[in-house]
């Protein structure tokens, strides 16, 4: 049975990410198409929407562009079957990739901190609106 391809407005509605957005992950090289159809139109499969919502997740984590390259290319190539990585090619990889978990750990630890200041100054503002009255 072959695997579903969905055009690219459906992915984008999918993945919450703008037409633009998807296209430009593909000129970039992170997102390839798996397919286009005869007409010429892109066509995805599940793996790559999968692949643009890791992408989307590293967004907010503020992670670049070759960032995210350089982490799709680390998951691509420990999830190789055709060519799989020897032993110590699999630990140098897992040793990347940790070096990205604790980046996004500590990039999400930061951005709680800043929720919290935030919601306090809401708080804040509530509490002076309400003395106010």
């Amino acid at each position: 049975m072959a695997e579903r391809q969905m055009q690219i407005g459906e992915v984008a509605e999918r993945t919450g990410l703008s037409l633009r957005t998807i296209r430009h992950y593909e000129e970039v090289g992170l997102v390839i198409p798996s397919a286009r159809s005869r007409g010429g139109f892109r066509l995805y499969t599940e793996a790559d929407v999968d692949r643009l919502m890791v992408i989307r997740r590293m967004k907010p984590l503020d992670f670049s562009l070759e960032e995210m390259r350089d982490l799709l290319e680390v998951t691509d190539r420990i999830a190789a079957t055709d060519d799989p990585p020897t032993d110590a090619e699999k630990v140098r990889l897992r040793e990347r990739l940790d070096t990205y978990r604790k980046v996004a750990d500590a990039r999400c630890e930061k951005l709680r901190a800043q929720l919290m200041a935030a919601e306090d100054f809401a708080s804040t503002l509530r509490q002076r609106l309400g003395a106010g009255k």
